[in-house]
């Protein structure tokens, strides 16, 4: 059995060999598919640990409250790809908030209720002409004092909101100063939204990773009082309740506690969800997943052009070797001898492909980490999972091409002349 496999490797060997133009172009149809499959598990295992890592740094004892509803989770992670707010029919509250806070076990608590409104403040420009600035759509995250020391955030100058402050504060992140001020240090500034003035207390230090559990870009928001912009915003919609507790050994008693209080104030309305730990990243995570196998999908198509080219250069090799196929044959081979040398041949060039559309598709993800935060994220998985579909690949369109070498005729073969 070993010198039969060592024969058909060296046949396939031989016919790689002398048709490297081509062999290469097929095997470089394969890899480009794969690659494109590695680039975004890679991403998306990326994501997912900094997610992960997130959820961990906030802290074991972080419980989350969010809106829920009794549809499926798979349609609502869909409503949320399609939706550009999918909390239009929140039923947490402002009092809520105070409900929480009088629970024992209850350290801090603190709301998110996060709005895309228009925002504008008065600037000067290089020549020292005064304009006005305006972001149409700028992220406006409505909390409370509490929300900066539950998610750990650090500011680079300034206050964040406090209870001494004036309600019409604000504190702005890195990035949207820097387009709404054009500087960093626009504390003392004024900012108008929903026409009404805003000072700016403080402004966030700019965060490393823009993705997280709460779907917040930190760098890109303002944040004010929910208390405050409740009263100049019809229905504020609040998406998630933070609550931090004084131990996490008693997390799950205390998640229960927190569900009998509110269903206590909301008349048994159990549209709500409670989660904590690692149920924190659940919604996000699926999210992620949902993307990623829609890319994986559209990857996949490229791999499949892959296969059909090696389907297409395999049929050229059966038609070039016709003659060498009769003589196998004649001399004693059986139509499996030829089965499997055509298809130790079509695995050969998937496989070559596969393992160089894993290394390319790293080195895509490497390059990719130069300009974002996704560190590539290399895990057996992966590994295993491209070059077992490589394998696949291989076996689908090459068995078509080596039944079609094994069935010819051994006679008509030998006639048969280039």
């Amino acid at each position: 059995m070993s010198l039969l496999l060592r024969t058909h490797y060296r046949l396939a060997y031989d016919s790689i060999h002398q048709n490297r133009t081509r062999s290469f172009l097929t095997c470089l149809g394969i890899a480009i598919g794969v690659a494109a499959i590695v680039l975004i598990l890679s991403l998306t295992g990326s994501i997912q640990k900094i997610i992960s890592y997130q959820v961990t740094n906030t802290g074991s004892d972080l419980i989350v409250i969010r809106p829920s509803s009794e549809k499926d989770t798979t349609e609502n992670i869909l409503e949320t790809l399609t939706s550009s707010n999918q909390y239009l029919k929140s039923n947490l509250s402002l009092e809520d908030i105070t409900t929480i806070s009088k629970i024992a076990d209850v350290k801090s608590v603190s709301e998110i209720a996060k709005s895309e409104l228009t925002v504008s403040a008065d600037r000067i420009d290089d020549n020292g002409k005064a304009y006005t600035s305006t972001i149409n759509s700028a992220s406006v995250i409505a909390t409370n004092p509490a929300f900066i020391d539950i998610q750990k955030l650090t500011l680079s100058s300034g206050t964040f909101l406090t209870n001494k402050n004036q309600p019409n504060t604000a504190v702005v992140g890195h990035d949207l100063s820097l387009r709404l001020f054009g500087t960093t240090e626009p504390v003392g500034k004024t900012l108008t939204l929903l026409g009404q003035k805003f000072i700016v207390i403080g402004i966030l230090a700019e965060a490393d990773d823009q993705l997280n559990f709460m779907n917040i870009n930190f760098n890109n928001s303002i944040f004010v009082k929910a208390d405050y912009l409740s009263t100049l915003e019809n229905n504020l919609q609040i998406q998630q309740i933070n609550v931090l507790a004084n131990s996490k050994n008693d997390l799950s008693k205390l998640s229960t506690e927190i569900s009998e209080k509110l269903r206590e104030t909301k008349n048994d309305d159990t549209n709500f969800s409670i989660a904590y730990g690692d149920q924190i990243s659940h919604p996000a995570s699926g999210m992620l997943m949902i993307v990623s196998g829609m890319l994986t999908l559209v990857a996949s198509i490229s791999l499949i052009v892959g296969g059909i080219g090696v389907m297409n250069i395999m049929l050229v090799s059966v038609a070039e070797r016709t003659h060498e196929i009769g003589i196998r044959k004649a001399v004693g081979a059986t139509s499996g001898n030829i089965l499997l040398q055509f298809l130790f041949e079509a695995l050969i060039l998937s496989s070559l492909g596969g393992l160089g559309g894993l290394v390319l598709g790293y080195i895509l993800a490497f390059l990719l980490s130069v300009v974002t935060s996704f560190a590539p994220y290399i895990d057996i998985n992966i590994i295993g999972i491209t070059l077992t579909t490589s394998v696949t690949v291989g076996l689908i369109f090459g068995i078509y091409p080596a039944l079609k070498a094994a069935r010819k005729n051994p006679i008509d073969s030998l006639r048969y002349s280039r």
